[in-house]
């Protein structure tokens, strides 16, 4: 398998998708990596399987989503930080995917999530945050233009070698229409990051925080 890192290099956006059930012991795989997030996180992340009808709607052709499928919703209890908890562990879930040979791609308006809560189990306390188109890919996607890394973060002296390396990574990560608003910003050891505001901004801030901690093993705060 992948290792993280290249699963963060080779991972795109992918909305159009070819017609193959998602193999069982992928979809085994990943469903454990979902109740291992479920279980640290306290969210109530679902995969929905064979259900092409959240992404039939106007708006989805609108987002030019194709063939979806399957799809993973991003559930947890209304609160002020559920964006960036549903960003944090759904970008775990996506890169899980793409390591084992799958296509993502995150969905926030161009989703029909009445019909995403008709196939999942929510209580009145929870909501979607997001969603996650899931699949194989009928392209592999493309790669997305970053800002350069001096826009991205601020420290004083030389940047050590650690931090450079997590920011590369934060590079790659995903965002809303590609915004990147976000800042880290390193104090002595301490790293913090915060958002820039924008649209989905705090879903981006949790995805970026992964990225950095699952290549630097350095927590952000």
């Amino acid at each position: 398998m992948m290792t993280i890192q290249e699963a963060m290099q080779q991972r795109h956006s992918v909305r159009s998708y070819i017609d193959q059930k998602i193999d069982e012991t992928a979809a085994s795989q990943l469903q454990k990596k979902i109740d291992a997030c479920n279980q640290e996180s306290g969210l109530h992340i679902q995969m929905v399987l064979h259900e092409p009808q959240a992404f039939d709607g106007f708006m989805t052709h609108y987002g030019k989503f194709t063939g979806v499928q399957n799809y993973i919703a991003l559930i947890g209890k209304k609160s002020s930080s559920l964006e960036e908890q549903a960003g944090y562990y759904g970008e775990q879930l996506v890169l899980t995917a793409q390591q084992l040979g799958l296509n993502t791609c995150w969905v926030a308006m161009t989703v029909s999530k009445g019909t995403v809560k008709k196939h999942c189990v929510m209580k009145n306390d929870e909501k979607i945050a997001c969603v996650i188109a899931l699949g194989y890919g009928a392209v592999q996607g493309a790669a997305h233009p970053s800002k350069p890394m001096s826009e991205l973060c601020q420290l004083e002296g030389t940047m050590p070698a650690w931090f450079k390396e997590g920011m590369e990574a934060v590079m790659l990560a995903p965002t809303a229409v590609n915004q990147q608003k976000f800042l880290f910003t390193l104090q002595g050891e301490q790293v913090t990051a915060k958002s820039l505001g924008g649209f989905y901004s705090m879903i981006d801030l949790g995805i970026v925080k992964y990225q950095f901690e699952a290549v630097t093993g350095r927590k952000v705060l």
